[in-house]
């Protein structure tokens, strides 16, 4: 079994967990914060809606700097409806999974760098990435958002089963 099949499945999971958890944003309360050092709600929904198109940076690239030197660092423009957001998250989420499902063994365990200034943060083989920087970091985000939904009393979507707000 190639590296990229055995990785489907999982990510197609985790995915659907996603939009799951991003149709329930409420567009009237996209400016909310838990606290002043915490994102906006509207911030964390844009970033999770996004994470699916470093699959496209990860397998198409060997290295992404997220502050070049002498060009401003990379910003997410934030999404300003849940539809913007759910049609940001398909149209990357389509993209980066057609990507993953043609990578070869061979692309898939080649060395990716994330650049900050030039400076490498760390290097490692994508198949690494997919699983840390994508996947991993989708679902830390996805598990804040779900903190959010909570907080503003909106039912938490059941991921692994269901929740407190499905029984």
């Amino acid at each position: 079994m190639s590296l990229s099949a055995a990785l489907l499945p999982e990510f197609d999971h985790e995915m659907a967990g996603m939009r799951k958890t991003l149709a329930r944003v409420p567009e009237d309360r996209l400016a909310w914060r838990p606290h002043p050092k915490s994102m906006t709600l509207g911030g964390l929904a844009t970033h999770l809606a996004n994470i699916p198109s470093w699959i496209g940076y990860t397998i198409k690239l060997d290295s992404l700097d997220l502050a070049p030197v002498g060009a401003p660092p990379w910003r997410e423009e934030e999404k300003t409806s849940r539809q913007a957001l759910l049609d940001h998250f398909d149209t990357h989420l389509g993209e980066g999974r057609a990507l993953l499902a043609a990578a070869s063994d061979e692309t898939l365990l080649a060395s990716w760098t994330l650049l900050g200034g030039g400076k490498p943060h760390f290097t490692m083989p994508r198949v690494a990435v997919l699983r840390s920087f994508v996947m991993n970091h989708a679902i830390h985000h996805r598990a804040q958002l779900g903190v959010y939904l909570r907080l503003l009393d909106v039912p938490v979507p059941g991921l692994y089963g269901p929740t407190a707000d499905e029984r």
